[in-house]
């Protein structure tokens, strides 16, 4: 087992430890989730060409050794001023197609981040790079859309500073909307609230999430009844 150093970051499942210059050890807490797991699904996609860190699995199902990236997150960067909500949106976007573009471990699946917004991307010197793909599954990507959306949502109407922002990412995200789905949203809005991380707060403000992503996603046509059902993804 490499020797764990300094406390370098955490998250709500997760801690951060330093290795050396060139690792990281990402330690989940109270044994959330499947860090070989997640190395597996990492490895196929980089397999494939996206944008992950270079991983190894650790010593136990709690542990993962991840090189270590320079630069901020994608929301360090855009508090910072170092990018606008348009180009991270445009972003998130670009990485949701170029992920749904690689073929599931499942015949006629995707794979699925479930958990791609602006936190878990970091911003390195060769580029974009996604993190944090403890959640990550095969299925339809219109739930990985459905996600990412209700998750900036959820800030865009909240009575944070951040908000007008995050609907500002948001609108870019949704700019080409065609990979949600209705499905893909109503199952995002049920994962959101079962999910056991979210505080109360959160959970509230799920109902009017929804409505502000399907406002963007799903507007309807002038004379033409809304047809929620032409959207599902075939």
């Amino acid at each position: 087992m490499p020797a764990r150093g300094k406390l370098i970051g955490s998250g709500r499942t997760a801690d951060v430890y330093e290795i050396d210059e060139a690792w990281v050890l990402r330690r989940n807490r109270e044994d959330w989730g499947d860090a070989a797991a997640e190395c597996a699904v990492m490895e196929h996609v980089r397999a494939h060409g996206y944008p992950v860190p270079v991983v190894r699995p650790g010593d136990s199902r709690t542990d993962l050794v991840m090189e270590r990236l320079a630069g901020p997150t994608m929301l360090e960067a855009f508090a910072a001023g170092a990018i606008g909500p348009h180009e991270a949106g445009t972003a998130l976007a670009a990485l949701l197609r170029q992920l749904h573009a690689i073929p599931g471990r499942r015949p006629g699946t995707r794979v699925l981040h479930l958990d791609l917004h602006p936190e878990n991307v970091m911003l390195t010197p060769a580029g974009p790079r996604v993190i944090d793909w403890g959640t990550a599954e095969d299925g339809d990507p219109g739930l990985d859309w459905g996600l990412s959306a209700v998750i900036l949502a959820q800030v865009a109407v909240d009575d944070l500073p951040i908000a007008a922002p995050a609907r500002a990412v948001l609108v870019a995200l949704l700019a080409d909307p065609a990979g949600l789905t209705e499905a893909g949203l109503a199952e995002a809005r049920r994962r959101r609230a079962a999910n056991p991380t979210m505080t109360g707060r959160e959970v509230e403000l799920l109902g009017a999430a929804e409505e502000l992503v399907r406002t963007l996603a799903f507007p309807p046509r002038h004379g033409v009844p809304c047809d929620k059902g032409n959207r599902e993804s075939t």
